[in-house]
């Protein structure tokens, strides 16, 4: 499994992939990482989404910079040098893996984002960096650790319930992040849970 996952603004975005991976990377499971650019789009995106106050955004990214200082990456212009094959406006998101990657010999890197299309998987091998969709991403740890990713799955439903959305399911949001596997997974007694 990755040591280092950049996480791309689509999938910082979602409340639901945001909290689930970051709550995983607060129990170890990989550092996050992302760059300046991947900021700034996510809190020009989120407060125009959300329709929330640009402030209360911005307090809400200082608050994980604080929470994962290592995870900035910041100006990685410099590591889009050579990148022809995947589209040009995800070049900053393959350039924070590879400053990643540069800052942490012998840690394996991966890039988590709904765009794969955007991405060529050749040129992100010849660069020792991993792709993966976020359900992907989410069944493989369930294989390492199915009681840890059970666990977080419960608090979406905390999640949801603090904002007055206590009807909610798991597997209605789930299926609505499009998280079909993880949500065959959540699904499943938990001895079967370990198995698949």
């Amino acid at each position: 499994m990755p040591d280092i996952i950049v996480i791309d603004t689509c999938v910082l975005i979602s409340n639901v992939l945001r909290r689930l991976l970051l709550r995983m990377a607060a129990h170890g499971c990989f550092q996050p990482a992302w760059s300046a650019v991947i900021g700034d789009e996510w809190r020009r995106n989120a407060a125009r989404i959300w329709d929330v106050p640009a402030a209360d955004i911005q307090a809400q990214w200082d608050q994980l910079q604080r929470d994962f200082p290592l995870a900035d990456q910041g100006d990685v212009s410099a590591y889009k040098q050579g990148l022809q094959r995947s589209d040009p406006k995800d070049w900053h998101v393959i350039a924070a893996a590879l400053a990643a990657q540069e800052r942490n010999p012998g840690s394996t890197v991966a890039v988590v984002t709904r765009n794969i299309r955007d991405f060529n998987r050749s040129e992100l091998r010849q660069r020792g960096l991993f792709l993966f969709e976020p359900d992907q991403l989410l069944q493989l740890y369930w294989q390492i650790n199915p009681e840890l990713l059970r666990g977080l799955c419960a608090l979406i439903l905390a999640d949801y319930a603090e904002v007055g959305r206590a009807d909610e399911t798991l597997e209605a949001v789930l299926k609505r992040e499009r998280l079909f596997r993880l949500n065959r997974l959540c699904a499943m007694p938990a001895q079967e849970g370990k198995a698949a």
